[in-house]
């Protein structure tokens, strides 16, 4: 157990594998309204590989609000869409006010070990984000449909090729319909 969990700790601290050729994440095309974005649940349709989400399927991000405070709960279920939720989560912290594109995250993992992650939601509508670390390391697909359609996800994907990413997307098996 004590190997496991030292394993697991070291995964999470280190993050995704770094790219060979580190890239910037290009700035966020439009602001967010904060209020709607930061609110609910969304669906984590694509990512990029890490040991940290493997065998993670049906995955999801809620967006908890308590007065202007915002938690950020990262799930998935383990394996298949009705296997074990694992969850993770912290409270997340707007880092440009007014157009509220990048966020700092301060996860906790097994309730203690503090992980920290900046996100910038690079291109959204109210019914999907794309969202990336600034050196792209990590990408994430998001709609607020459980299900999209094949068409959106292409178009979602390409987006993301057009940044100049060249990295590994993975699409895990969706939530259960």
């Amino acid at each position: 157990m004590k190997t496991l969990t030292a394993t697991l700790m070291a995964l999470a601290l280190a993050g995704p594998a770094l790219a060979a050729d580190a890239q910037k994440a290009p700035e966020p095309a439009k602001p967010v309204d904060a209020a709607n974005f930061f609110n609910g649940r969304w669906y984590e349709i694509g990512r990029t590989p890490m040991k940290l989400t493997d065998g993670c399927v049906a995955g999801y991000t809620d967006y908890l609000r308590k007065g202007d405070k915002v938690t950020q709960r990262d799930g998935c279920r383990d394996q298949t869409p009705t296997g074990k939720e694992k969850v993770i989560g912290g409270p997340l912290k707007i880092l440009n006010p007014g157009q509220n594109t990048k966020v700092h995250v301060s996860y906790q993992l097994f309730g203690f070990v503090p992980i920290a992650r900046e996100y910038w939601m690079i291109d959204h509508t109210n019914e999907w984000f794309l969202q990336s670390t600034p050196n792209m390391d990590m990408i994430n697909i998001y709609t607020r449909d459980p299900h999209p359609s094949a068409e959106l996800v292409e178009k979602l994907t390409a987006e993301v090729k057009s940044w100049g990413y060249t990295g590994a997307l993975e699409f895990p098996e969706l939530a259960a319909k």
